[in-house]
């Protein structure tokens, strides 16, 4: 049994190197979350090596929501509220009934969505690439700046294109936001990951042992939840 938990525990580590290979390199990785969450395989990619090549293939070989992903501390540096905060704050009736209740876990991890400035309608491949790219040299700066919320303002607009998702930390939450946003700061690039849904040809998600054969198929690196827990836990130790 222990030779056994010995193998499993070295094929993780091997996963999960070749993994931070490939993100570092400006590759995708599958991510599934977990049983009993979820149950969902997003593609992942680091957000400062998104091109519109590769919001062309998220959207078409993925066809879920196309996010970007931010660490907590960012957001409470730039001033970015959850959306569900913004919406209870309003002060909008309406809102006393949406109140968001997800099956899979406490509060989703939506914040508000932006378009660069610089782009026109915000929606084209080139437009949310350049969005993604630009909002991942602002985080890559923040750390150096005097007053990031007025120059997020100066180079961002909202309500846009590209939705952005806070990570609470997997402490907190373990869901795709979390697993993704770890993942790159393990790889040691700036906390950002773009990552969409993938949905099967019959509209529903894709079955994990589906996703296994199109990441096979696209040569691409699976990796579940909970190789990115176990590779966190000794990371950050």
């Amino acid at each position: 049994m222990n030779d056994i938990f010995l193998i499993v525990m070295v094929i993780q580590t091997l996963v999960m190197e070749k993994a931070i290979e490939a993100v570092r390199h400006g590759e995708f990785v599958f991510i599934y979350d977990g049983e009993g969450r979820e149950e969902e395989t997003d593609i992942v990619i680091a957000s400062q090596f998104i091109t519109p090549e590769k919001i062309r293939f998220m959207r078409r070989e993925g066809g879920g929501l196309i996010c970007t992903t931010l660490p907590k501390d960012c957001a409470q540096k730039i001033g970015l509220p959850y959306l569900h905060e913004i919406f209870q704050k309003s002060g909008y009736e309406i809102f006393r009934y949406l109140t968001p209740t997800v099956r899979y876990d406490t509060m989703p991890s939506f914040s508000v969505t932006i378009n660069h400035r610089d782009n026109f309608t915000g929606i084209p491949d080139k437009d949310r690439a350049k969005t993604i790219q630009e909002f991942a040299n602002f985080l890559a700066r923040i750390e150096s700046m005097k007053e990031p919320m007025k120059k997020f303002g100066k180079d961002f607009i909202s309500p846009g294109h590209v939705h952005l998702l806070i990570s609470s930390g997997l402490e907190n939450r373990r869901g795709h936001t979390e697993l993704s946003t770890s993942l790159m700061t393990m790889a040691g690039l700036i906390p950002s990951a773009t990552i969409v849904e993938i949905l099967a040809d019959d509209g529903n998600s894709m079955s994990k042992k589906e996703a296994k054969k199109f990441a096979e198929r696209q040569g691409v690196i699976f990796l579940e939840g909970k190789d990115i827990l176990d590779a966190w836990s000794k990371w950050s130790e």
